[in-house]
């Protein structure tokens, strides 16, 4: 999933044309804008990094998730890359299902970016993986902006996972959704 078909008749609330949104691989010239959004406290707080990170951190970082992640893509408005969204698969017995995760630079927040780009991937990324049946995603119970993202692209919450993470020495607990192409109950 390269460049996405523009979608340039939907617009987010504030007047942002949604059809400049792509999705693409990271490059190691995004370091910049990816420092610039990664190293935002706001942005970082939920994440598994810390804020305020050097841009060499920031480089180290970035060539883990282009070399390492068999699906990452960079969220960019008119190229610009603004966020991240990955899906990160299993093999063997688990290989039916695999897990989303995202973050957006927090100027592009409440926009409708997050929602459009999580629905594109939701849609698409079961054609890419046929062996698919479900897509997943955790949540930070505190993480109220990104449980509304999940539940307005179609996804299901499904529960409360008690002290199921350790994010920065802390215990977290998370909410956990899914997404099932055509559910039947």
């Amino acid at each position: 999933m390269e460049q996405e078909e523009s979608n340039s008749c939907v617009a987010a609330a504030d007047g942002i044309d949604l059809g400049r949104i792509s999705l693409r691989p990271f490059d190691l010239s995004d370091v910049d804008d990816f420092t610039s959004w990664a190293g935002d406290e706001k942005v970082s707080r939920f994440c598994c990094w810390e804020a305020n990170f050097s841009k060499e951190n920031g480089l180290e970082l970035l060539k883990k998730w282009i070399f390492y992640h068999r699906w990452c893509k960079s969220i960019c408005h008119d190229d610009k890359s603004i966020g991240v969204i990955m899906v990160i698969g299993n093999s063997g017995g688990d290989r039916c299902r695999a897990e989303i995760g995202y973050a957006l630079g927090s100027g592009y927040w409440n926009k409708g970016i997050a929602t459009h780009v999580v629905k594109m991937v939701a849609n698409a990324i079961f054609m890419e993986w046929p062996h698919l049946e479900r897509l997943q995603a955790l949540v930070d119970v505190e993480n109220g902006a990104s449980q509304r993202v999940l539940e307005k692209a179609g996804f299901e919450r499904e529960g409360i996972l008690k002290k199921y993470y350790i994010l920065k020495g802390k215990t977290r607990d998370m909410v956990m959704y899914s997404f099932i192409p055509n559910h039947e109950s």
